[in-house]
């Protein structure tokens, strides 16, 4: 079988389970030709494992018949901080107001989870490129 020819990669931030055809969605996928509802479709569907609304980064790579794969990418790490600190929104002013005032030594077990996550996500990506060895604590 031959491979597909990619004419576009796009990158998106989408909330878990709760991804609707509206911007911004619908406009990055629409001048592709690829169908927003349907890729809505299969994204729900392949979420159902995450909390509902978690942000997550989603690489979307387009093929010349205008059909289309993606891959799920962990949340950012400022996502997985705001949820372990129990946080809405950051502070509206940065570097002025503080909403919160991280210490490692602290909260380090509230933490532990998303760091593993993180830390999980960066050596596959590191063992996949063979570029960097693993990290010996992982």
């Amino acid at each position: 079988m031959a491979k597909k020819k990619v004419t576009a990669v796009i990158k998106l931030q989408c909330p878990a389970q709760k991804a609707t055809p509206a911007p911004p969605i619908g406009p990055a996928l629409g001048p592709h030709g690829v169908s927003a509802p349907q890729f809505v479709q299969q994204f729900n569907d392949k979420t159902k494992g995450y909390e509902p609304g978690l942000i997550l980064p989603v690489i979307i790579t387009v093929y010349q018949d205008k059909s289309f794969s993606f891959i799920l990418k962990t949340p950012p790490a400022a996502v997985l901080i705001k949820k372990a600190l129990g946080l809405q929104t950051a502070s509206g002013t940065p570097n002025k107001t503080r909403s919160v005032r991280l210490l490692m030594h602290s909260s380090r077990k509230s933490l532990r989870p998303s760091s593993r996550i993180s830390m999980q996500t960066t050596w596959t990506l590191q063992r996949r490129s063979s570029l960097v060895q693993p990290a010996p604590w992982v």
